[in-house]
C-alpha cells in the first residue's frame, strides 16, 4: 500500500513515482515533518522492487523556500551547559543529514523537477538527485550566508563535485541567485523547460525511459557513478568488475543481447 505523507504526495505510474513537496501554503519550506517524511518515503521506494525511478517535484508555485525558520528554536536543546547544547545541535544536523542522503542512497535513480524557487535547503536536497530539470523562471541560492550561518547538511559537500569549484565559492559567499540557464550553463541543470507542465512532462518521460531499461543494471550504474565521485580511478576500476563478477543478470544481458539483435524492446523483472 502507498503510504501517506502530511508534508509530501506521493503518486506511482508504473515503474515510476513522483514525489511532491506539499506545503504549497509555504513555499514547500522545510519543516522538521518534511525532513523525517523524506527519510522516510525514500527508504521505502528504495525498497520498492516495482518501483525503478524517481521524480522529485513540488506542488506550488515554488519548488522550495529552504529552512522552515521555525525549526532553529529547537536545534540547540535547552540545556544550561553550552558542550551539552552544542552536542545537542551536532546530533540534529547529522541527523538532517541523514534525512537527505537517504535521496543519494536511494538506489533508484531520482529526478528533481525544479520551478520558481529553490533556495537553502532546497539546493541542499536537489544536490542528492541524480538529475536536475529546471523551469526558465527557476533560480538557485545558498541563502544560509546571508543569515549568517554556514549551509551544513550537504551544499558545500556535494555541489563542488557537481560544478566548478569557482562557482561553487562565489554562490555560497555572495548569496546571490543564479538563475536556470546558468545553472544548465554551469552544469547543475540538465535542461531547461518553458514551464512546470512541460518539465513534469518530459522528465517524467525520461523517468519511464529509465524505468524500462535492467533495473539491476541502472542500480548498479547509479552505485559506481556515486562510489567513483569518493574513490579513485583504481579503486572504482577495482569495484566495478566485482560488481559485475557478482551482480551481472545472465537473465538479463540475455534478454539486452536479444532486443537489440531483434530490434524490440527488452522486458525485464523488477
Amino acid at each position: 500500500m502507498t503510504p501517506n505523507f502530511e508534508t509530501l504526495a506521493l503518486e506511482i505510474d508504473g515503474h515510476v513515482a513522483t514525489v511532491f513537496l506539499d506545503r504549497p501554503d509555504k513555499a514547500n519550506s522545510m519543516n522538521a515533518v518534511m525532513w523525517n517524511e523524506l527519510q522516510t518515503c525514500f527508504e521505502w521506494l528504495d525498497g520498492q522492487a516495482a518501483v525503478r525511478a524517481v521524480v522529485l517535484a513540488a506542488n506550488g508555485k515554488h519548488f522550495c523556500a529552504g529552512l522552515d525558520l521555525t525549526m532553529f528554536s529547537g536545534l540547540e536543546g535547552e540545556s544550561a551547559d553550552p558542550a551539552r547544547r552544542a552536542e545537542h545541535f551536532r546530533l540534529n544536523v547529522l541527523r538532517m543529514q541523514d534525512n537527505l542522503s537517504a535521496i543519494e542512497k536511494c538506489r533508484k535513480p531520482v529526478l528533481a523537477a525544479i520551478h520558481k524557487t529553490c533556495i537553502g535547503g532546497g539546493v541542499d536536497l536537489t544536490c542528492c538527485c541524480d538529475m536536475r530539470y529546471a523551469t526558465e523562471d527557476a533560480y538557485f541560492s545558498i541563502r544560509e550566508i546571508d543569515i549568517g550561518m554556514t549551509a551544513d547538511v550537504g551544499t558545500l559537500q556535494r555541489l563542488p563535485k557537481i560544478i566548478p569549484d569557482g562557482v561553487v565559492r562565489e554562490l555560497a559567499y555572495t548569496g546571490r541567485n543564479m538563475d536556470a540557464e546558468e545553472a544548465r550553463e554551469v552544469g547543475y541543470i540538465n535542461r531547461v523547460f518553458e514551464n512546470r507542465e512541460v518539465m513534469l512532462r518530459e522528465v517524467q518521460a525520461i523517468a519511464h525511459e529509465i524505468a524500462s531499461k535492467s533495473p539491476l543494471a541502472v542500480r548498479g550504474t547509479k552505485e559506481m557513478i556515486l562510489y567513483s565521485r569518493d574513490h579513485s580511478v583504481r579503486e572504482g576500476l577495482n569495484y566495478i568488475a566485482t560488481w559485475n563478477a557478482a551482480m551481472m543478470s545472465q537473465r538479463d544481458l540475455a534478454a539486452g543481447l536479444e532486443a537489440q539483435a531483434h530490434k524490440k524492446t527488452a522486458t525485464y523483472d523488477d
